[in-house]
């Protein structure tokens, strides 16, 4: 059985940083394209972060520059480091694995909330 499980979320003031960690098990993780997601209410998945399986990475215009994809393929686990966050930040956090070969077989974790206020 896939699962792909999310911790760190947080609430922070502004300004401030989390660290966000998707640990997968039951797939090679290293087989895999691994990105980060947020969602708000009422609004659509956001696209964040994402990591190639061969390691390239590419992010959102709004977090270049604040937001860290990495990936440990030994320890199964791909991290999210937020720096100075905003509030517009706020949402609810992802965790998604594709396939790097089929693409149609993807998973997603169940996401870890993170809060930026004052």
């Amino acid at each position: 059985q896939v699962q792909l499980v999310e911790s760190g979320g947080a609430s922070v003031q502004p300004g401030g940083s989390v660290r966000l960690s998707c640990a997968a098990s039951g797939i090679t993780f290293s087989f895999y394209a691994v990105n980060w997601y947020r969602q708000v209410p009422g609004k659509q998945r956001e696209l964040v972060a994402a990591s190639t399986s061969g390691g390239s990475t590419n992010y959102a215009d709004s977090v270049k520059g604040r937001f860290t994809i990495s990936r440990d393929n030994a320890k199964n686990t791909v991290y999210l480091q937020m720096n100075s966050l905003k509030p517009e930040d706020t949402a609810v956090y992802y965790c998604n694995a594709v396939n790097s070969r089929v693409t149609s077989i993807t998973y997603w974790g169940q996401g870890t909330q993170v809060t930026v206020s004052s």
